[in-house]
């Protein structure tokens, strides 16, 4: 039975919560620094480039000093959505009865919220990417693919300097699939990648229960690639990710002191928190650290050249 919750007071930490629009250390299309968060988009009107800059962090979001400028044809519709890119409207929660854990986890973690950038093509890209390989290969694979097909975002040079445009989804379409082998993007990931880019044009029209019923139909896109996208493009905090290599050990080890589990055993451990379990994982993940390590290591597999 899942357990009651409440809101809790606590200040906002943009840094902590934009972190989640940005994929990984060195990601091309977003940088963050400690006063600063810079993104090159697209928006149903074309590609932008925002730029927020804030004095105190963290902090009540009337005290934060938060600026925001944009540039571009999608300027107007990133501006529009900076308060629930910075989830203004969500909010720290305490559970009645949690695990030590998990009060623990969420009490450490309780400046970071959960915005929605509403960008579910560019989240796809490189959640993509990111399928069944490690975390330093996908960050040097989309970084490589938005180096070979990304474009210069729109804006002053103080505003975009070393950004770039995710790839145009009208250019990604018609790669064929040997393109990206050079990349070290096997022909897998390549037709799902392609396969988003076909349908990018519908996805703004899409609510989030949409998304959720209608990512699954796309070719490649599976239960782990849609619990990973809801949470940063809709601000989804009930959205896990069923099928990571590591989440279902960290949970398990967490809340049960079992070093090995699999998605249905984490399911069942964070049922009780329902309604909220992608924030429970979110914050485990981060503060409870990893399960005992033994056993073989993910292999890495390289085949690019670029």
């Amino acid at each position: 039975m899942p357990l009651s919750w409440s809101v809790v007071g606590a200040p906002r930490s943009l840094r902590r919560t934009l972190a989640a629009h940005q994929s990984g250390f060195g990601d091309p299309t977003t940088h963050i620094g400690d006063r600063e968060f810079r993104r090159a988009t697209f928006t149903p009107h074309g590609p932008g480039t925002l730029r927020l800059r804030w004095t105190v962090d963290p902090a009540d979001p009337a005290e934060s000093g938060l600026d925001a400028q944009a540039w571009g044809p999608g300027a107007d519709w990133l501006l529009d959505g900076v308060e629930s890119l910075t989830g203004s409207e969500d909010r720290a929660v305490q559970f009645v009865g949690a695990h030590p854990m998990v009060d623990r986890a969420l009490r450490v973690r309780r400046t970071t919220r959960f915005g929605a950038s509403h960008g579910l093509y560019h989240q796809l890209l490189p959640t993509v990417i990111a399928q069944r390989i490690t975390g330093g290969e996908a960050l040097h694979q989309w970084a490589a693919l938005c180096r070979a097909l990304g474009s210069t975002p729109p804006g002053p040079t103080e505003a975009v300097g070393g950004l770039v445009l995710p790839p145009d989804p009208e250019v990604l379409r018609r790669r064929p699939l040997w393109w990206f082998h050079p990349l070290g993007i096997e022909g897998h990931r390549a037709a799902t990648l392609v396969e988003c880019a076909r349908h990018a044009d519908k996805m703004w029209r899409w609510s989030p229960h949409e998304a959720a019923s209608k990512l699954p139909l796309l070719r490649g896109v599976g239960p782990w690639t849609v619990g990973s996208v809801l949470g940063p493009v809709y601000g989804d905090a009930d959205a896990v990710a069923v099928g990571d290599y590591h989440y279902p050990n960290i949970v398990a080890y967490a809340l049960a002191r079992e070093p090995r589990a699999d998605d249905a055993r984490m399911l069942d451990l964070l049922e009780p928190y329902e309604g909220q379990r992608g924030r429970v994982l979110r914050d485990l993940v981060t503060t409870a650290g990893p399960a005992p390590s033994f056993g073989p290591r993910q292999r890495i597999l390289p085949m690019s050249r670029w």
